[in-house]
């Protein structure tokens, strides 16, 4: 750009940038000051003239900045001249004062009798009159007459006559002079000469001045005509340094230094650094700006500007293109052995002078950068989709699946992916990492040639690909598998059958996470002949990472599910207890996401009763596994009392409550967020269903005939809340009927409510009415279980028996001693018909015990009742609600060996309340009909 004036360059960049900022179509490009009309420069004026004077007075633009600081020049000019000639017209005022006043003190000294009158009697009176006429004639405002020593003899103020007059002592001396006096009794231009005598020496002294501010008032009278003059001057300056202005700004078009300053880096920054070659030509078809590129694409020689474009030894018809004014885009040309894609726009709309500017682009290296670019979008597509499909799930085998699915057919032609055993457990991985077990394996076809998912996959070999990315912790390359001996040494035969199918490209690479190896991925090229490069491994390390990381969460989930399910299970009822009331099938599944809080439970009770129990504790994981354990534990301590299930159900509600409350003091404590529970007593000698639920869901009622119903169950709050009673439904079941107890998550989930899950069970049920309770638990599983589940799912299926009345016996007892022996007796011969008269005995005295002390210690009325079912039950019922209990009795004590007694002859015994007072009862165990033998026995009950 040498030899080129600023203007000449900032033109030639304007053109320049305009032409950067036009869109394909050669309109504007919008942005801030480049959005301007065609010949608008930005900043120019396009309003009012107003507007225009106030852009022009504006300082952000270099001509404002001119503007403002000739302005400032002139008025600091101005300023300096007005003070200067007040200054000097003072000073002259000052100096015509003391010549005023110096002629006329010399001519009243030189006055004839002024030395006669200072000599006589009485000076005063000889000189004051003389001396107020002297001073009007003279135009001074003050003569004094003085003696040689100061004192005033004569004052045009009278009040001065007698006063000492200040600094005379040069007059005194014999010489007159002139000064600007500041003190008493005023500042004034005076001036002092001596009076002196014929003799030559001096009798006296005059002094005669002007008074300051009278000096000064002259001048201030000027003032009003200087500072007229001084801003006519300004206004004249002002006016002409805006013509200047002006003009100056209609050349810079209103750009402010900064502005300019930044275009013309802009200019040439833009220029050296952008990778297309840019070409201005003059109207005239002269070069006037080439960029590097340009010469580099070109060839141009030195000094190429300022030069006609056919000079250049272009080719010809890319000189004739540059020299004309035609407007193309992307018109190819060739230069020597490139081919340029050639653009050209005028310059004129941009403003500056005619011309063209060029821009060349070398369409080979563009569709290598094209290619480069292509092949990084897809690695980062690749690395998106990678980021979303793997990991969907938290199961190991799934994600190393997604790993190796991911990157077929865009990475890889084949992808093998093995883990680590503990890893498959979900167990920390530690040890050698020579062996794993293949998980997964995705290819463009089936059949290929690696082994299948499930072998265990060596490698011992420290030469293999493998062995050497596991000790790096890096990916590693093989582009030609045919020359890598190293792979080959680990199985030759498995080489020799891939190399065989036209696998020849290996990366493989180790799965890592917080630095732990948890497998292996390998990907092979077979397909398509281009080897993988050495780019290609940061891409599979990326790959790599982002899958172990998703590996490992689902390792870890793994385990803490696996030890949330075992724990759930082993609190879990493992096997049902032996019952004959009822036939029950169970299911149940632990949520996907991780173990929740679900339970059931059948209970045995006396009277060959059975207790249905489902709940449901809210949350996942271990807490909600333990919290369910606590609650199942509590459930049949609280059942060994033999309580209804309202009561039951209150007792639980109290224990979660005092949980919530000792566990609410520990911030690190969750304590029971939420709990169900449906408490179920079936009695299949009356086919009474007693039933109270907290919370939880009704129950299922399959009848016989088919009909399914939900029964109405009194609601109360779940478990831990409190403030109202827990009231209990009664049901009465024919034999064969079929009681459904569920948890929500059977009902519910997130694509159905909980009205469309029990519509869904309704039907289920109906379908089939001849169904066992495990083929109505395998229905309904096969009918509503979700695909993905959320929430746990237990299912209890119980049909019903009722107890053949054959094998029921009871007697009322009278409350007379009298009367134990008729009953003892026909137990006695129930038992012979029942077939277990060997055990006859031993229930006779158990009775016989029982009834004599529900006479002597309970009260009317009396039941005696035999159950004959899987165990002998005998029942005595009284009145009283008086609790027995067995105490140790001394040798010498007559009775408190009856409890004792029955504990050792009854393999189960107890007592529970009714309404009406309390049954005492005893199971004996039936063993081919027979009980083992009774040892010692004793003849009293302790009450």
């Amino acid at each position: 750009m040498k030899g080129h004036s600023l203007r000449s360059r900032l033109e030639a960049g304007r053109s320049f940038v305009g032409r950067l900022l036009r869109d394909r179509h050669g309109h504007p490009v919008s942005g801030r000051g480049w959005n301007a009309p065609h010949g608008k420069a930005p900043g120019a004026s396009q309003g009012s003239p107003r507007r225009g004077v106030r852009s022009l007075l504006g300082v952000r633009s270099a001509a404002g900045q001119v503007l403002f600081l000739q302005i400032a020049v002139a008025v600091l000019l101005i300023t300096g001249a007005l003070v200067a000639l007040v200054f000097q017209a003072r000073y002259d005022s000052e100096r015509d004062a003391e010549k005023q006043s110096l002629a006329a003190a010399e001519s009243f000294a030189d006055a004839p009798g002024t030395v006669e009158a200072l000599r006589s009697p009485d000076p005063t009176a000889a000189l004051q009159p003389h001396a107020e006429e002297a001073r009007r004639g003279s135009g001074v405002d003050f003569i004094a007459v003085m003696s040689t020593g100061g004192i005033r003899l004569a004052d045009t103020d009278p009040t001065l006559i007698g006063r000492r007059a200040q600094r005379i002592e040069r007059a005194a001396a014999g010489e007159a002079f002139t000064e600007i006096f500041e003190g008493e009794p005023n500042d004034a231009a005076r001036a002092i000469v001596p009076v002196v005598g014929a003799d030559g020496s001096v009798v006296g002294l005059v002094g005669a001045g002007v008074r300051i501010e009278n000096v000064w008032g002259s001048v201030d009278r000027q003032m009003p005509v200087l500072f007229g003059c001084a801003a006519a001057a300004l206004a004249l300056a002002t006016i002409s340094s805006a013509l200047v202005s002006r003009r100056l700004r209609r050349q810079t078009h209103g750009l402010g230094p900064t502005e300019m300053t930044r275009l013309y880096e802009h200019h040439d920054a833009v220029l050296h650094a952008v990778r297309e070659g840019v070409l201005i030509i003059g109207g005239d078809g002269r070069l006037m700006l080439a960029n590097d590129e340009a010469r580099r694409l070109l060839e141009l020689p030195p000094g190429a500007e300022g030069r006609h474009v056919a000079d250049l030894g272009l080719d010809a018809d890319t000189a004739e293109l540059l020299a004309s004014d035609r407007e193309v885009t992307d018109e190819v040309h060739l230069a020597g052995d490139r081919l340029l894609a050639v653009n050209t726009r005028p310059t004129v709309p941009f403003g500056g002078t005619s011309g063209n500017v060029a821009t060349l682009r070398d369409t080979t290296e563009l569709r290598a950068l094209s290619g480069t670019a292509e092949v990084a979008r897809e690695r980062l597509k690749m690395l998106y989709d990678a980021g979303v499909r793997i990991g969907t799930t938290l199961d190991v085998v799934q994600t190393a699946e997604e790993l190796s699915q991911v990157a077929v057919p865009r990475f890889a032609d084949f992808v093998t992916v093995e883990l680590l055993d503990p890893v498959l457990l979900g167990e920390e991985p530690s040890g050698v990492h020579t062996e794993m077990r293949r998980t997964a394996v995705s290819g463009l076809r089936e059949d290929h040639p690696f082994q299948p998912v499930g072998d265990v996959i060596r490698f011992v070999v420290p030469t293999t690909p493998m062995a050497a990315a596991l000790a790096s912790g890096h990916a590693v390359l093989e582009a030609d598998l045919t020359v890598a001996h190293g792979w080959r040494a680990q199985d030759a035969a498995g080489a020799d059958q891939a190399l065989a199918y036209g696998v020849h490209s290996l990366v493989t690479v180790s799965l890592q996470a917080r630095g732990v190896v948890l497998g292996m991925a390998n990907f092979w090229r077979a397909e398509r002949p281009g080897p993988f490069d050495a780019e290609d491994l940061s891409f599979a390390e990326e790959l790599a990472a982002r899958a172990a990381v998703a590996i490992d969460n689902a390792r870890r989930f793994t385990r803490e599910h696996t030890m949330a399910v075992t724990l759930q299970r082993s609190l879990l009822p493992r096997v049902l207890p032996e019952q004959n009331a009822l036939d029950v099938a169970y299911r149940y599944l632990p949520a996907q996401a991780g173990v929740g809080g679900d339970w059931f439970d059948v209970i045995t009770l006396p009277g060959a009763r059975v207790a249905l129990v489902v709940g449901d504790v809210v949350g996942h994981g271990l807490h909600a596994a333990a919290t369910m354990g606590r609650l199942r534990t509590a459930v049949h301590n609280f059942s060994s009392l033999d309580l209804p299930p309202d009561e039951i159900l209150g007792l639980l509600d109290e224990l979660v409550s005092r949980i919530d409350q000792e566990e609410g003091r520990d911030v690190d404590s969750d304590g029971i967020t939420g709990a169900t529970c449906l408490y179920a007593i079936y009695d299949p000698v009356s086919g009474l269903c007693s039933l109270a639920t907290a919370g939880h869901l009704a129950p299922a009622l399959v009848r016989p005939d088919g009909t399914v119903d939900f029964p109405e169950v009194p609601v109360s709050p779940p478990l831990g809340l409190g403030g109202l009673p827990v009231e209990t439904a009664e049901l009465r079941l024919t034999e064969g009927s079929r009681l459904v107890l569920y948890t929500d998550g059977l009902i519910e989930n997130r694509d159905r409510d909980i009205d469309t899950g029990l519509r869904l069970l309704r039907s289920t049920l109906a379908e089939d009415t001849n169904r066992t309770p495990e083929e109505t638990c395998q229905a309904v599983f096969g009918a509503m279980v979700p695909a993905h589940r959320r929430d746990d799912i237990a299912l209890l299926v119980a049909r019903t028996h009722l107890l053949d009345s054959a094998r029921v016996a009871d007697w009322d007892v009278a409350s007379d001693p009298a009367a134990v022996a008729p009953v003892r007796a026909a137990c006695g011969r129930q038992l012979e018909t029942w077939g277990l008269e060997e055990i006859g005995f031993t229930t006779e005295l158990m009775l016989s015990e029982l009834i004599t002390n529900a006479i002597r210690y309970g009260a009317e009325p009396i039941h005696v009742r035999l159950l004959h079912e899987h165990t002998l039950i005998c029942e005595v019922s009284d009145g009283s609600s008086t609790a027995p209990h067995m105490r140790r009795a001394a040798t010498t004590d007559e009775g408190g060996r009856g409890l004792f007694l029955v504990s050792q002859l009854a393999g189960r015994w107890g007592t529970r309340y009714t309404p009406a007072g309390k049954v005492m009862w005893t199971e004996q165990s039936l063993v081919n009909g027979q009980q083992a033998a009774a040892g010692l026995l004793l003849d009293d009950t302790s009450w």
